[in-house]
């Protein structure tokens, strides 16, 4: 596991900077005017992609499920003197707002919908928060990417390294994470359900077509834009040529960004 996993301060800068650089600019593709925008973060964690947007004078909220990360962002919020709010609940026990006023211009769904069991559910969800000229901004890794099984999160420094391993059989992959890498329980399990609810570009696309949405915009990476700030690696599109391609992209699409809105 890497240190910025622990030290969630650094996390919530580094995040705050990958944000800033290339969530909320590429946002502006569809709406170029962000300030004063209503703006909700869906699996907020400590709060750093949503601090460049309470700077640009948004009206920002943040949900998540921990409330040490709920706890964690109105810290660090405070300590930079930003207004936000932050509330610690199911984001599908949420009520969704009762009219257009109470919904939102922006939002935000990082390193979420992967994690999620009920995609359509959730993303229907999603939409019946969303302003009729909103747009909601997703990015998550594509399951059959090197690291599409967020192994990275091991304890052991070697089996955190290791690509492509959470593509094993369902029944072998266990025996890797608790015989070969002794990961705790707790570990194991959460891989484990990431496994279960993986989500692979084509999955993901006809979610958004069932739901009621459709892709404004499309950028898939090569190199993760987090990574420039996680590995000081240069952010890097994927090919247009194989960007296209079915399946065969998910292997290289490190981060897939999209801009989704209403039909």
């Amino acid at each position: 596991m890497q240190k910025r996993h622990i030290d969630r301060e650094r996390y919530f800068v580094e995040s705050s900077m990958t944000s800033n650089r290339y969530y909320l600019p590429y946002i502006k593709i569809i709406r170029q005017e962000i300030g004063r925008s209503r703006v909700l973060e869906i699996g907020c964690g400590e709060g750093g992609n949503l601090k460049p947007f309470a700077e640009a004078g948004c009206e920002v909220v943040g949900i998540d499920m921990a409330s040490s990360r709920i706890e964690q962002a109105q810290r660090f919020f405070a300590a930079e003197k930003l207004e936000g709010m932050f509330v610690c609940c199911d984001f599908l026990s949420y009520s969704s707002p009762e009219n257009e006023a109470g919904k939102f211009d922006i939002i935000i769904l990082h390193d979420v919908i992967e994690h999620v069991p009920d995609k359509y559910a959730f993303m229907r969800h999603v939409g019946s928060f969303l302003r009729r000229e909103g747009v909601v901004f997703v990015a998550f890794p594509a399951w059959q990417m090197p690291f599409g099984g967020h192994q990275q999160i091991c304890r052991s420094r070697f089996w955190s390294k290791i690509p492509f391993y959470h593509l094993l059989p369902y029944g072998l992959y266990p025996f890797v994470l608790e015989r070969l890498a002794h990961e705790s329980a707790g570990t194991v399990k959460e891989l484990l359900c990431i496994k279960i609810c993986k989500c692979p570009v084509e999955l993901f696309e006809k979610v958004v077509v069932r739901c009621g949405l459709r892709v404004a915009s499309r950028q898939l990476w090569l190199v993760n834009p987090h990574y420039e700030q996680k590995f000081g690696l240069k952010p890097r599109r994927l090919p247009s040529a194989i960007s296209h391609v079915p399946f065969i992209r998910d292997f290289f699409s490190t981060s897939c960004f999209y801009l989704l809105m209403r039909r």
